[in-house]
């Protein structure tokens, strides 16, 4: 007698908008991202250019604003001032990401790619996680590489290694929660210059009435609570903090997030990604349905 062996019957294959499993939505999220840095290196552009607006702001504040701003117990010196500034200039590069990645989005809805990605057997959430994944290694890159810059221009790191990671660690968060943000705007708007101008006309009041550039006190008493309560400005005390740039005999305002801006500033991030995740994801799928 013969015992013929049977052939392991093949899996199936997910049809577009099946449930996935996380190791298949991960496996997915990861060839986007994979796709997204290859377009990346192709255009070193993207990431030139990117540079360039930090590296003016950090030259403008620091040698020509920052003579005429005055910290409180620092008196007129300008290094107190540079190191101040910088954990500003970081949170805003990693927040200014949102108009790249809603003129990204907004580009690859443009020209029909996310309509391909939505006809493949994949997890729908990944095609924005992906993207956003990317983002996020870009912005670390640009965020190393100003770091240096600041760095030649007299920006000093004063705590232990730990803190230092830590305060680099919440910037790419909040820059990562941003994306998300950058990811809905892309998905609402009909071409990527649209995307790009509604990924940065709201950032500008955001960054600019916080404690990015001058500490809350000297702005007019009705702005104050608003760059307290500000996520952004979280992160940026947070970042001077585990930096050591906090101004001498610094007070912080009596706001929570002031007086916790390390925690604040993680419960900001992981809030934004919630809200914005969600409701990008949700945006996706009706579009494709």
């Amino acid at each position: 007698m013969s015992i013929t062996a049977q052939e392991p019957s093949p899996k199936p294959i997910p049809r577009p908008g099946d449930r996935v499993s996380f190791r298949q939505s991960w496996r997915d999220s990861m060839v986007v991202a994979k796709r997204n840095l290859l377009r990346m290196l192709r255009i070193p552009e993207v990431v030139i250019f990117g540079l360039v607006q930090p590296i003016m702001f950090v030259v403008l504040f620091s040698y020509v604003f920052g003579g005429s701003i005055t910290l409180p117990g620092a008196g007129n010196d300008s290094g107190a001032y540079r190191e101040f500034l910088m954990g500003g200039i970081f949170a805003q590069t990693v927040t200014f990401a949102t108009a790249g990645a809603s003129a990204g989005i907004a580009e690859d809805m443009q020209k029909g790619i996310i309509d391909r990605f939505r006809s493949l057997p994949m997890a729908r959430g990944a095609v924005l996680t992906g993207r956003t994944f990317a983002d996020l290694v870009q912005t670390a890159v640009i965020l190393l590489v100003l770091a240096l810059v600041a760095l030649l221009v007299g920006w000093r790191m004063r705590e232990g290694v730990v803190d230092a990671v830590a305060g680099f660690g919440l910037l790419l968060l909040l820059g990562y929660a941003f994306t998300w943000i950058g990811a809905l705007i892309g998905l609402s708007v009909r071409t990527p210059e649209a995307a790009t101008s509604g990924g940065l006309v709201w950032l500008f009041p955001l960054t600019f009435v916080s404690v990015a550039f001058v500490p809350s006190e000297n702005m007019p008493s009705v702005l104050q609570p608003v760059a307290e309560w500000n996520p952004f400005s979280a992160t940026v005390l947070a970042a001077r903090e585990l930096f050591g740039n906090l101004p001498p005999h610094y007070e912080a305002p009596d706001a929570w997030p002031m007086q916790h801006p390390a925690l604040a500033s993680l419960l900001w991030s992981i809030l934004i990604i919630a809200v914005f995740r969600t409701l990008a994801v949700r945006k996706y799928k009706r579009a494709a349905s």
